[in-house]
């Protein structure tokens, strides 16, 4: 594949989408530790499905315990005072990091449908997209590795006093299944920038294109032990590294369930710092003053967007009442155009749930909705003989207390409420134990604002939806998580602030 940039006049992020490949071959499907491929210590293996089709992709080294610890190993040799990657110059750091995107800008089209046929993504979503995201990601973290200053400060005495942002040291990092490869380059980016070294754990679901990711991490002259990718089972590999006691910081993306398990496995060990994303259930509030076309599409493409597998999903529309009747009739009218099939093909517009797990939990959720009373508009059971599809699915009249209102659902189901008043929909919007991302739809500015305020969540947005960038910080309030990822504030997360103080010598007059 043609090269699309370089250092120093990169080209667009976001080109031309061409054709998948049509015979994709498997080439990793090993344990990655110091920048070499390896068996499993058990010997067992564990096999990958493709979501729309349900048949075998490949299998893989299965990574436990004695896994991570060989993982481990290497990541603290690579951090030691003396190791290549601690004496590297800052400004080498990025260098790296820039080849690392020059190297997924030239393979693009390989990870793009292997995303597609591993986890059930749109191509032209993995392409356009996640890959995008990818390659804005480490260029923006690669540019902070010379430029992650301490301070001076004028302490009382006669001293210098200054700080120093130094690594923590070895980071865990547990990947999710709904954006393997955007969310290991969310991890790995500000951990590498800063100094640190990584032993990453991807989702059972979906690890083909981290694997990937080392060949092209030892292609780009990453020192060995720098990056280790140990594929495995949450309650194994995963259990591992938050209890491991050689670890430092543990990052992981998934659900507020497992995000608690690690930060109280942290707690037990040595105290390790943890950032978690975990779950939401984010408010869309909609007021008759706002633009409705403009609305319905962002409350559309908010839930549906990779068939509802995302943790900002705006699954809880708040309408206010004048207009409540007919947003609902254009949100079924436009639920009802997708075109479900094979997302490797062109024109298709949702693709699989990820497993039967999350298929079987979807479809009882729903049957929850019609038992407790919400008026199922259209979709609502699966699609197909093959694969795990779900379709397009609208709920109206819901109420607070439904189970589809309360809990996350992770799939194609908008539940869409009725409010009265800016009051009401404030308190009704904040009463969930989530907190990740809200959003708010109004043509007047004091009402914006106000709720910019009031909702409690980490990010808010104002007429738009899912809004983001390698430049803001990402992250939830209450049970959607603690710390931040990107922007400046995620290179705080793997930092630790030293104060050194000198005093300065003085004459004798």
């Amino acid at each position: 594949m043609k090269k699309q940039g370089s250092d120093s006049n990169p080209a667009p992020v976001n080109p031309a989408l061409p054709e998948p490949l049509k015979d994709l071959k498997i080439k990793y499907t090993k344990i990655f530790i110091n920048n070499e491929w390896h068996d499993s210590v058990s010997g067992k293996k564990f096999a990958v499905f493709n979501p729309a089709t349900e048949e075998k992709i490949c299998d893989i080294e299965e990574g436990d315990k004695a896994d991570v610890d060989k993982a481990v190993k290497a990541a603290r040799k690579a951090f030691e005072l003396g190791s290549t990657w601690r004496t590297m110059d800052a400004s080498e750091r990025g260098r790296l990091l820039n080849k690392l995107a020059d190297l997924i800008e030239r393979d693009r089209l390989i990870l793009a449908t292997m995303e597609s046929i591993d986890g059930g993504k749109l191509f032209s979503t993995a392409y356009l997209m996640d890959l995008g995201a990818c390659i804005r990601t480490l260029r923006y973290c690669a540019g902070w590795a010379d430029k992650n200053h301490g301070r001076t400060m004028p302490m009382d005495g006669n001293f210098f006093t200054f700080t120093r942002h130094e690594p923590i040291g070895v980071c865990g990092q547990i990947i999710p299944w709904n954006f393997p490869l955007v969310m290991f380059v969310w991890k790995i980016a500000p951990a590498l920038c800063c100094g640190n070294t990584v032993v990453v754990k991807p989702a059972e679901q979906t690890p083909l294109s981290a694997l990937y990711m080392g060949s092209l991490i030892k292609e780009a002259g990453f020192p060995p032990g720098v990056v280790n990718i140990v594929p495995g089972f949450g309650p194994t590999a995963g259990a591992a590294i938050s209890h491991h006691m050689d670890i430092d910081k543990v990052a992981f993306t998934g659900s507020t369930e497992v995000g608690k398990l690690i930060k109280e496995a942290a707690g037990k060990s040595n105290l390790k710092r943890v950032t978690l994303e975990l779950g939401g259930k984010s408010p869309m509030v909609i007021f008759a003053d706002a633009d409705l076309d403009s609305a319905v599409e962002y409350a559309h493409i908010g839930l549906f967007y990779h068939q509802g597998q995302c943790c900002i999903a705006a699954s809880r529309i708040f309408v206010e009442e004048p207009i409540y009747d007919e947003f609902v009739r254009r949100s079924i009218e436009r639920a009802k155009k997708y075109n479900l099939g094979n997302p490797l093909m062109p024109g298709v517009q949702q693709g699989p749930q990820i497993d039967k797990e999350q298929f079987e939990k979807i479809l009882e959720l729903i049957e929850s909705g019609k038992k407790e009373g919400a008026k199922l508009e259209c979709g609502g059971g699966p699609w197909g003989n093959k694969g795990y599809f779900i379709q397009p699915t609208v709920f109206s009249n819901v109420t607070d207390d439904m189970r589809i209102a309360k809990e996350e659902i992770f799939g194609p189901v908008q539940q869409i409420m009725k409010f009265k008043t800016t009051e009401e929909v404030i308190r009704r919007a904040n009463n969930t134990s989530y907190g990740l991302a809200a959003a708010v739809f109004t043509k007047d500015v004091d009402k914006a604002m106000t709720f910019t305020s009031a909702l409690q969540a980490g990010t808010v947005w104002v007429n738009c939806y899912s809004a983001m960038s390698a430049q803001c910080p990402f992250g939830g309030f209450k049970m959607s998580g603690n710390g931040r990822e990107m922007g400046e504030y995620g290179l705080h997360e793997y930092t630790e602030v030293k104060t050194v103080t000198i005093k300065i010598p003085q004459k004798n007059s």
